[in-house]
Parts: C-alpha cells; sequence; structure tokens
C-alpha cells in the first residue's frame, strides 16, 4: 500500500509584493510560532483566497479569516499588524461562516486609508497553523492574484 504526502499550494491572496514571514514585523509571524506561510505587502486592499474550501471562521473584529481547505488544512489570513485594535472598522467582509470558496475568491476590501490613518502595518500574511516546514515559491518579487506561492 502507497501512501501519498498531499501537496498543498497556497496561491497569492493580493496582488502585491510577496515576502518571507521573517520579514513580518511582529514576532509572532516572523518566528513562525504560528506555522509556515507568506506575507504580501504594497497591495490594493482586495482580498483574495488562497485556496479552495470552506471559510472556517471570520474573527469578530473582521481583521482575519480562516479557510479549511479541500485537503483539511487550516489556512489563516491576517490583514494587517494589530488591527484587531480597531475593532473591524477598515474591513468589508464578503464572505460568510461555511462558504463554499474558490481559489480566487473575493474575501475582503480593506480600507487602507483607515490603517494608515491609525498607523497599522498594511501587510497580509497567509499561514497554515501547525505546519512548520514549507517552501516559499515566489520571494522579494512582484505577484498576482493566484499565484502560486507557498507550498507545503
Amino acid at each position: 500500500m502507497h501512501f501519498f504526502k498531499t501537496r498543498n499550494i497556497l496561491k497569492a491572496v493580493a496582488s502585491g509584493q510577496i515576502i518571507p514571514l521573517t520579514a513580518v514585523k511582529d514576532e509572532v509571524f516572523s518566528s513562525k510560532m504560528i506555522g509556515v506561510g507568506y506575507a504580501i505587502t504594497n497591495h490594493d486592499g482586495y482580498i483574495h483566497a488562497p485556496v479552495k474550501g470552506i471559510i472556517d471562521n471570520i474573527f469578530p473584529t473582521r481583521h482575519a479569516i480562516t479557510i479549511e481547505s479541500e485537503s483539511g488544512r487550516k489556512i489563516l489570513i491576517h490583514m494587517g499588524l494589530d488591527t484587531v485594535e480597531l475593532e473591524g472598522s477598515p474591513f468589508q467582509i464578503r464572505v460568510e461562516s461555511n462558504q463554499e470558496v474558490k481559489e480566487g475568491t473575493l474575501l475582503a476590501i480593506i480600507d487602507l486609508k483607515k490603517l494608515e490613518q491609525a498607523q497599522k502595518d498594511t501587510v497580509i500574511i497567509v499561514v497554515s497553523p501547525g505546519i512548520f516546514e514549507g517552501n516559499l515559491l515566489k520571494q522579494n518579487q512582484e505577484v498576482k492574484i493566484k499565484d502560486s506561492c507557498f507550498e507545503f
């Protein structure tokens, strides 16, 4: 009997500059304490699903969304740093809990001006909690929605 490891690919959640988690200015993410993944800076505020799956959780403060992928992996999309303090005001969520999504489905729109006025970092962080090994497929370059960015 052969067992094959399921290969998971995370697509770009936004068009912008992809950076490694180690470059994120938050130790919880940069140290990969939660898990591995990637981050995007210099984006337009339109956030899309990186995988096909089901919306597992929308945080009450709307700054983060989790998706359960078809392979059963949880994917966390965290919008900005320290944005929980803004109590959801910059985030328009376009999906609902338990909704099926495809790669590229619009999840949220961020009012980047509100984040900048509040002096919050606009980085988008995408991680798979509990997964500690993976490969960044692109680094320090421009990516577009649905480009393959990370494999685990």
